[in-house]
């Protein structure tokens, strides 16, 4: 199952989030010129299981990659997405294993 929402980087707060109706997961991050650490996800009650942790994640990544950003999956929940989605190595910080 996947909840469709509205992906924001806010970079006021340092995180990043995705809204489905009046709830929202988030991801926060700390950022470096050319690198991001991913370090803590977190979602409500009322969208777990719903996937949105999931495209909030996969929404984070592209972002990085888009801009260019080495990923640091300091997140367990992150680091388990990316290895159920080997597509996504190629944003790893360099050195990075999965």
């Amino acid at each position: 199952m996947s909840i469709e929402g509205k992906f924001k980087v806010n970079t006021a707060e340092n995180q990043y989030e995705y809204h489905v109706g009046k709830y929202m997961a988030f991801l926060e991050y700390i950022k470096e010129p050319n690198k991001i650490f991913l370090v803590h996800t977190e979602a409500p009650e009322e969208l777990k299981g719903t996937g949105a942790a999931s495209k909030l994640v996969e929404n984070a990544l592209q972002h990085a990659k888009d801009n260019n950003l080495a990923v640091v999956p300091s997140c367990t929940y992150v680091a388990n997405y990316i290895n159920k989605h080997p597509e996504w190595y190629s944003v790893l910080s360099e050195g990075y294993q999965m």
